[in-house]
């Protein structure tokens, strides 16, 4: 693959896919729209394996990659529609989405493994800068990490001042319904994320480690949806609605197309032709592709209620007691207002 073309540097179709730190490298691949679309996320997985990724070393990139379109993001706390909302900011000529770039994982990864904070700040800001870069003359890229990283979302709020945030969350109840119906593999799942979680210092509810043992497993899926809340609370309150507004996934759900102009607005992209209840992205499943309607949604969430309903009822009960005595809001302020 050459990589002698000037264009390449500064341009977001080359995906910034992954960081290698042995080499304190990026690895870049070219990603297309249409390639974006496709993948629910910007995984091997979804984008298949690059044989031959251009090898760019960090020192490098920091000269070659200009921070040339403002950068936004979509932070969530899982199973609120947020790649349905990512694949929304797929406007050309205005904004592209991201959809969970495993480069922002390799950070985290990078610092899980105890990397210094420097270290770790200094290769976090410049991953920003490479998925900063746009896609042709668009304005803005919005990306939507995976929420493994939202111990690093304050501190890339604050390295990039420009840079606004929609925190978007599944109320509590809605969350749990959907861990009990995804079944065994996300509750395991769970279990992972609050084990992150507490690797990443943001578990702090009054729990001993020996306690989250004797929880249930919707019970850890509520501890680690109520660390991710005081987050996000803690995030709105000290950055404020200029930078930071909120939304549930049954606000998104009941009218994305005005949530998406909404957000777009929040972001300083203004209004935009294509930001409307007919983006294709709002009649399809993000994950699975297929027609897709919010009473689709609910119909799955009441089938789930009907065979989950007694245990997650005791659940919230519990959560609500632990959430007031941890101080933590169940309804985030700064709602974003449509």
């Amino acid at each position: 693959m050459a990589n002698n073309n000037s264009e390449i540097w500064n341009d977001g179709a080359w995906l910034a896919h992954r960081y290698d730190p042995a080499a304190d490298a990026f690895h870049l691949r070219p990603v297309s729209r249409a390639a974006h679309n496709a993948a629910t996320f910007l995984t091997d997985e979804y984008l298949g394996v690059e044989a031959s990724p251009l090898v760019l070393s960090r020192h490098e990139a920091k000269a070659r990659c200009a921070e040339n379109a403002g950068l936004h993001f979509i932070l969530h706390s899982a199973f609120c529609a947020s790649t349905m909302f990512a694949n929304g900011f797929d406007l050309p000529g205005l904004s592209m989405g991201l959809k969970e770039p495993v480069l922002l994982n390799d950070i985290v990864g990078f610092r899980r493994r105890g990397a210094p904070p420097v270290a770790v700040g200094e290769r976090l800001g410049d991953a920003l800068d490479m998925l900063a870069r746009p896609f042709g003359d668009d304005l803005a890229v919005v990306v939507k990490p995976s929420n493994i990283f939202n111990a690093l979302a304050s501190a890339s709020l604050t390295m990039r001042p420009t840079s606004k945030a929609i925190l978007l969350h599944a109320p509590l109840s809605v969350f749990l319904l959907s861990v009990a119906r995804k079944g065994l593999w996300c509750r395991l799942w769970c279990r992972e994320l609050l084990e992150g979680q507490i690797a990443d210092g943001i578990v702090d509810l009054g729990f001993e480690p020996g306690d989250f043992f004797r929880q249930t497993d919707l019970q850890v899926a509520a501890v680690g949806w109520l660390a991710q809340q005081k987050l996000f609370h803690d995030m709105a309150r000290k950055y404020g609605p200029e930078r930071i507004a909120t939304l549930d996934s049954e606000r998104l759900t009941a009218n994305p197309g005005k949530a998406l102009l909404s957000a777009a607005a929040h972001f300083g992209l203004g209004d935009h032709a294509a930001a409307n209840d007919t983006h294709p992205a709002f009649g399809t499943h993000s994950k699975f592709g297929g027609s897709f309607r919010t009473e689709d949604r609910r119909a799955e969430y009441a089938l789930a209620q009907t065979a989950h309903g007694d245990e997650i009822e005791k659940v919230l009960i519990w959560a609500e007691a632990v959430a007031q005595s941890a101080n933590i809001p169940l309804t985030l302020g700064h709602p974003l207002r449509f």
